[in-house]
């Protein structure tokens, strides 16, 4: 099928993108960390970090990584919040050759165990209110290196370590936990990884395009979790193709590096890591909300600092809605409200654009296409309640159960194609079998039709 959407494109849209522009994501990093060093990457609780220090650290963290003799490619699992940590620790997992795997804070220790056997990891960053759920399964693990980090390690001197005796003593947000150091096991802290990497030298990754950046967990609704494997070419290309559909909304913002995207969804999860990865790519920086499920706090932050872009789920959009106090927020730098992660409903929609001046603009994508598969239009004025249209570079297809391409308005399978889409689950070629058409689609598993002008909805789950 010809590319109807196309025509449907916004003026300025790219119809294609060039991962290849990079070698790998540690490229993208780099290139960026050079280009934006004095410029501020991110704020949390008010203390910022620049794409200077950003540098540094992760480049620290790398070496320290390096030092430890792990094998290229080696997974290193990431078990942190949104804090300065996660940006430190992905950074330097990737330019020091390894692969991440991101891990959800609060999984259970069933669900922890799993995808630390699962995808093989040797090595976890964590910070320590999640320290009790490690302590029950590392032994049944190949974790050998543990690095554990506090809440205010990344938060300057004085102030971080208020933060952590408040976080530990106050708050009591961390259990007790009896981590085993048997069998050769290490654990060292955050601090001290930087502090004796800062005396190595990194020695520069070479991954390439085909290499495994990320392994990223599925959210195991129809049984245990699987690994889509994500190359730097599926990062690289949702980063650029995530940019080339942002970046006519963003123009008013001027000087991209001035742009500020709020960093309030878990940023181990897809939609929010390829959006982090995204303001890397522009240079722009990030708001980091630790814990947006405190709405006054939340909102407390939005209405000290102007911000542009704020992706969140339909939930999220509601719940700041439900809030007071969110009324006053001065809305008039918001660019893009990027809603995803599950569908959003016309009610929160109009009352988001009544209350914002901002439309509401729905995507739709999975781990396995790096997030974003297909968006509507930036400039779309109202709601659509459809999923929008393939990004720059990306294929869609309705097929039925034996991969054939059914004529246009008819439902069937939503199938994607593209530098984007994973290449396939870890150590799961039965999946990977039927994962796939002849012709390279992955299957998806929604059930949906596409109207004349390119435009999905979404009808059903297969």
């Amino acid at each position: 099928m010809d590319k109807i959407w196309l025509k449907s494109y916004p003026p300025g849209v790219p119809h294609d993108v060039q991962p290849e522009q990079y070698r790998s994501v540690a490229h993208l990093l780099e290139e960026s960390f050079s280009k934006n060093a004095s410029n501020p990457f991110s704020v949390c609780m008010d203390r910022w970090m620049t794409y200077g220090e950003l540098d540094r650290h992760s480049a620290a963290l790398g070496a320290y990584l390096q030092s430890l003799g792990l094998e290229p490619g080696s997974r290193v699992a990431i078990m942190l919040p949104n804090i300065p940590q996660f940006a430190v620790t992905m950074s330097a997992i990737l330019r020091a050759g390894y692969t991440c795997v991101n891990v959800n804070p609060l999984y259970t220790a069933r669900e922890l165990e799993h995808q630390l056997k699962d995808s093989g990891a040797t090595t976890i960053v964590i910070l320590e209110n999640f320290a009790h759920t490690l302590a029950e399964v590392i032994d049944h693990t190949a974790i050998k290196q543990v690095v554990m980090t506090s809440m205010g390690d990344q938060l300057g001197f004085l102030f971080g370590h208020w933060i952590t005796f408040a976080v530990r003593n106050l708050a009591k947000m961390v259990p007790a936990y009896n981590l085993p150091l048997s069998n050769g096991r290490k654990l060292t802290t955050f601090t001290k990884a930087l502090s004796l990497g800062e005396s190595k030298k990194l020695t520069p990754s070479a991954a390439t395009l085909d290499s495994i950046a990320f392994l990223q967990y599925t959210g195991g609704t129809t049984g245990l979790s699987k690994g889509a494997v994500l190359t730097h070419r599926n990062i690289v290309a949702a980063a650029l193709q995530s940019e080339a559909w942002f970046t006519p909304a963003l123009a008013k913002v001027g000087d991209l590096s001035k742009a500020n995207s709020i960093a309030a969804l878990p940023l181990y999860h897809i939609f929010a890591l390829t959006l982090c990865l995204l303001a890397i790519r522009q240079g722009s920086r990030l708001t980091l909300i630790p814990n947006p499920r405190d709405i006054p706090k939340f909102v407390a932050v939005l209405k000290k600092r102007p911000f542009h872009m704020l992706p969140a789920v339909n939930t999220l959009f509601n719940a700041l809605l439900q809030n007071t106090e969110f009324k006053t927020v001065d809305f008039s730098h918001l660019c893009v409200s990027q809603a995803g992660g599950m569908a959003a409903t016309e009610k929160t929609a109009k009352q988001w654009q009544k209350v914002t001046g901002s439309n509401m603009i729905e995507g739709w994508g999975m781990s396995e296409t790096c997030a974003i598969g297909t968006n509507n239009p930036v400039n779309n004025t109202q709601f659509s309640g459809n999923i929008g249209l393939p990004l720059p570079g990306i294929d869609i297809a309705i097929k039925d159960d034996a991969g054939n391409s059914l004529p246009l308005g008819e439902s069937g399978e939503l199938c994607i194609r593209g530098p984007n889409v994973m290449v396939g689950y870890y150590n799961q070629p039965e999946e990977n079998a039927k994962a796939f058409t002849p012709d390279g689609f992955m299957r998806t598993g929604d059930i949906g039709i596409m109207d004349p002008q390119g435009y999905t909805r979404i009808i059903d789950r297969k």
